[in-house]
């Protein structure tokens, strides 16, 4: 059996509708990701219009070098996924082993950096109640949008995590063709929390910091 039949799953008649099915599904999938976030997003705009002083105060106590590594940590996860991708097309299973195992192992990175970016910022009580530090008392609207966000990023970068490491086992152990559409789809996942964090990164470390 060659390697795009073996790929082939009911209902699909062909391997191209198969990855375009697999494809509209995991932009459907996004596409209500968006709206979550987007929420979040206009929340933020709109509290850090009418509390721009605030904002600016909350946000300078924000660990710049935390987030700064793990923005090159997720762009470096992207290029590996990329490669990946890239890799099943022509058929190279080590290849696209490799960048699979590279891609949980920087992930993995991020969420050890965030944990310790938390640990600072619980030691600083930066946690919105009535042991926070800061004032005006809108500063706490940053850091409440601060945890929320990168809380959630958080969870959806651990469970691509979680996908990507099956889908390595999968390739490993040789129970899934190279020619299969669910690297296409993971790495679509991927890609969208990488694009999140690329845009949590300037609003809650760079934007009015002096």
């Amino acid at each position: 059996m060659s390697d795009a039949a073996a790929a082939l799953r009911e209902p699909w008649p062909d391997l191209d509708r198969q990855r375009q099915g697999v494809t509209v599904g995991i932009w459907l999938f996004i596409v209500s990701e968006v709206l979550f976030f987007g929420t979040l997003f206009l929340g933020y705009a709109v509290y850090r219009t009418l509390y721009p002083e605030a904002f600016r105060i909350a946000a300078a106590e924000t660990e710049v070098f935390y987030g700064s590594v793990n923005l090159v940590l997720l762009l470096t996860s992207s290029a590996t996924m990329t490669v990946a991708v890239d890799a099943s097309r022509q058929g190279m299973r080590r290849t696209i082993i490799a960048c699979l195992a590279l891609t949980v192992l920087l992930g993995s990175a991020f969420l050890i950096f965030k944990g310790f970016e938390y640990r600072d910022d619980l030691a600083k009580d930066l946690l919105p109640g009535s042991q926070f530090p800061l004032n005006p008392p809108q500063t706490q609207l940053f850091w409440a949008f601060y945890w929320v966000m990168t809380g959630v990023h958080a969870i959806h970068l651990a469970a691509g995590i979680g996908i990507v490491a099956v889908l390595t086992w999968l390739f490993w152990r040789r129970l899934l063709p190279i020619g299969s559409p669910a690297i296409l789809g993971v790495a679509t996942y991927w890609h969208f929390v990488d694009t999140v964090w690329i845009i949590l990164f300037p609003l809650l470390y760079l934007v009015d910091r002096s």
